[in-house]
């Protein structure tokens, strides 16, 4: 089995800051650094490291060649990302004292992916495989219903979240992962939670996973001190892909995706903070 990732590649510049900025403030950061992020990149990272075999689908620009290396350092296929004349995308992310986070975006060659590419790159998945979506990229509409329709599951996070995407993705998705905020926005907007499962994040207090027809299953979070919040949902996101893709059952998959998630958030940076299968493995035997 394998996870094919439709998904964004960012170059992510982050900034330690005394608190997040607020309308006409100038902030002294403390610290800098640059690094790989999106959360597309992010959950491939995600799931390679929880011990899936990823081929990520992408683009980037002609100043991130470094982006690919480090990609497949981590143990993703990097053979469907595009380098093309536009633009890496990129994130400057502010980072407080207790670890919040404001994110400004541009997602420059993540938006210049052609629905031909997907249908190229998904040409060597096959039924029962898995098709990784968020809300960053082009092609994501096209790539949904080919993936349907050769019988992958597609897990989507619509994250940015926007309804229009989200709407085209619900009647091909098997899983949908968001947070508090963007399920409270869904619900109000559709009226109910769609007909297909759905995993809601709710920070350091818990995750549920919703099932039509089935008792809700609820995890509590595990408690650790984090020191930076950025790319959590993602890797919680990745690690239940490579968790449903070796077919454990949700309740194992939502245990190994908190513990992985609490285990990032105590490190700094994105895809390079995601834990491996061995560490998770290791939170588990000792946490409470």
């Amino acid at each position: 089995m394998a996870i094919y990732t439709l998904g964004s590649i960012n170059i992510d510049h982050v900034y330690r800051v005394p608190h997040l900025g607020k309308p006409g403030e100038t902030l002294a950061a403390s610290d800098y650094s640059k690094g790989l992020g999106g959360k597309g990149a992010n959950q491939s990272v995600a799931a390679a490291k929880a011990g899936a075999k990823v081929f990520h689908i992408g683009a980037i620009g002609r100043d991130a060649a470094w982006a690919l290396e480090e990609l497949r350092s981590y143990g993703v296929d990097v053979t469907n990302i595009a380098q093309i004349n536009t633009p890496t995308g990129h994130a400057i992310i502010q980072v407080d004292p207790s670890a919040e986070n404001t994110i400004t975006l541009f997602p420059g060659a993540n938006r210049q992916i052609s629905d031909a590419h997907v249908t190229r790159a998904l040409a060597s998945a096959r039924p029962g495989d898995i098709l990784l979506v968020q809300n960053e990229t082009s092609a994501q509409s096209a790539a949904v219903r080919l993936a349907a329709d050769m019988g992958l599951r597609v897990i989507y996070t619509p994250a940015p979240f926007e309804l229009a995407p989200l709407q085209d993705a619900i009647p091909f998705a098997t899983l949908l992962m968001m947070n508090e905020g963007e399920a409270a926005e869904m619900v109000a907007a559709l009226g109910a939670l769609p007909t297909c499962d759905v995993i809601i994040t709710k920070g350091s207090d818990s995750a549920e996973w919703h099932s039509p027809g089935k008792t809700m299953l609820t995890l509590p979070s595990f408690p650790v001190t984090p020191v930076d919040t950025t790319g959590a949902g993602d890797c919680f996101a990745g690690t239940i892909a490579a968790a449903l893709d070796s077919d454990l059952p949700p309740e194992q998959a939502l245990k190994r995706a908190a513990a992985a998630a609490a285990l990032q958030v105590t490190r700094h940076g994105a895809a390079s903070a995601m834990p491996n299968a061995a560490e998770v493995d290791a939170f588990l035997e000792t946490a409470p």
